[in-house]
């Protein structure tokens, strides 16, 4: 909501500015839809004709990821920590076959099921059971893990900035597709030329809010909503980074409880669990029936 409210905050200023020192808003307000149509809808032509069906369908689920800022905080990380821990704690005491009924049936595992967040993000429980298979499989060799974990986090983090990218690209953009706006606007009032100088001034004032509208747009808007999306999805994309961190520790041959504490240190700061909050979970994840059992 941060977004939002900067945003209202920088368009009172831009606006109630020029209204205070004078200036007159209902030219800018008469002609403001039929700009704002031209400019916004060329930029959204331009954004389909650039971008495939998936992507279209990404757009929304994004904006408002934004709007709503990062998914996961203190708790989702140190959720997932306790989780990893849960299973490299496993593997470490019953060998990494004990491993597979808890990857093959999820849903059914005994570990996932102490942490429904965990279990009902598709994308991160995938992650982990994928991983956990090929730890299973007799995959020691913790640099190779490491390199397939890290291009595979590489290319999905790079598939979900798309949309940022491309509200970059329309943010470029914007101030050449106010210059076109504006053009026709000049177009319409050199048509007109023979009406009187206070009719003409009004029509030139209105191309000139096609201009206004484009660099506003581009620069106080979209711009700055595109490195918000940015943001929030780098910050999102650490939280799947925790489990490659955890898995390749667990195969360097660090304890569990250490795997868990290397995963801790690259937390983003503001949601990173002390390391008293994390010894006293992991401590309750050893006393837990399932803990015990492991």
């Amino acid at each position: 909501m941060l977004f939002v409210g900067g945003l209202v905050f920088a368009l009172v200023c831009v606006f109630g500015s020029f209204a205070a020192s004078g200036g007159a808003l209902a030219p800018l307000l008469a002609s403001m839809p039929f700009e704002l149509l031209t400019i916004l809808g060329s930029a959204a032509g331009i954004f389909v004709m650039s971008n495939p069906a998936s992507a279209l369908k990404q757009a929304p689920r994004d904006l408002i990821l934004t709007l709503k800022g990062p998914s996961y905080d203190k708790a989702a990380y140190l959720d997932l920590l306790v989780t990893l821990f849960r299973f490299t704690r496993l593997a470490h005491s019953k060998g990494a076959i004990a491993l597979e009924e808890h990857v093959e049936n999820p849903t059914e595992s005994t570990i996932f099921a102490q942490a429904p967040r965990v279990l009902n993000d598709l994308e991160t429980r995938s992650l982990i059971c994928d991983y956990l298979r090929l730890v299973s499989l007799n995959m020691e060799d913790a640099y190779q893990l490491d390199e397939v974990m890290s291009r595979e986090l590489k290319k999905n983090l790079k598939e979900r900035l798309h949309i940022s990218e491309c509200l970059s690209s329309i943010a470029d953009a914007l101030p050449a597709l106010g210059i076109v706006a504006a053009v026709l606007g000049v177009i319409k009032t050199m048509s007109a030329i023979n009406k009187p100088p206070a009719i003409l001034g009004e029509m030139i004032a209105g191309a000139l809010v096609g201009t206004f509208l484009g660099v506003l747009l581009s620069y106080g808007v979209v711009a700055p909503l595109a490195a918000r999306m940015r943001d929030v999805i780098l910050q999102d994309g650490r939280y799947q980074d925790i489990i490659r961190i955890v898995f390749v520790a667990h195969l360097q041959g660090s304890p569990p409880q250490v795997s868990a504490e290397i995963g801790r240190k690259d937390i983003p700061h503001f949601c990173m669990p002390s390391f008293s909050e994390l010894d006293t979970a992991l401590s309750l994840a050893q006393s837990s029936p399932a803990g015990a059992a492991a």
